[in-house]
């Protein structure tokens, strides 16, 4: 494994944790050259081929990258970090894996998603709800935000209205 900050190729991993009922091997390392530390995931790609099944009907494989993505731009400037946005991606999978074989909606990823980003920063789940659930007026989008206002905030969770 090449050190991602100096590209040695000298590293010794740290921590190991298996989650998803061992699909995902977490691993963490530290760089012999330059001492920094760096995050590694080795996944079962290949053998799965589940498909999403989109909303028009249409079905495509399963790319986690993608919902890293969608998760990354509702969370963009916010204080999210790249690990929770991680673990997020990682909570959703295991929900999928433990739950569908073959085929998953994408309504149950995008719910998932709403879920977990709930509990990490409620401007990110706003936002996420705002282009998920397709808001058709301005009230609908007012009535989502009352109703993330009014749960109380985890302990580790910025305000919504500072």
């Amino acid at each position: 494994m090449r050190c991602p900050y100096c590209k040695e190729d000298r590293d010794k991993v740290i921590d190991s944790r298996s989650s998803d009922v061992g699909r995902v091997i977490r691993r963490r390392r530290e760089c012999l050259a330059c001492r920094r530390r760096f995050t590694t995931y080795e996944r079962i790609g290949e053998s799965v081929k589940l498909s999403v099944i989109k909303k028009d009907g249409t079905r495509v494989p399963y790319d986690r990258y993608k919902v890293i993505a969608g998760l990354q731009k509702a969370c963009y400037k916010r204080p999210v970090s790249v690990d929770q946005i991680q673990d997020i991606a990682d909570k959703i999978e295991e929900d999928i894996f433990r739950n569908f074989d073959k085929e998953v909606a994408s309504q149950y990823i995008g719910e998932r998603a709403m879920r977990h980003l709930r509990h990490v920063d409620k401007v990110a789940y706003i936002r996420f709800a705002s282009v998920y659930r397709e808001f058709t007026d301005a009230n609908a989008l007012l009535d989502e935000v009352s109703q993330a206002f009014s749960e109380p905030d985890s302990p580790d969770q910025p305000g919504l209205f500072p």
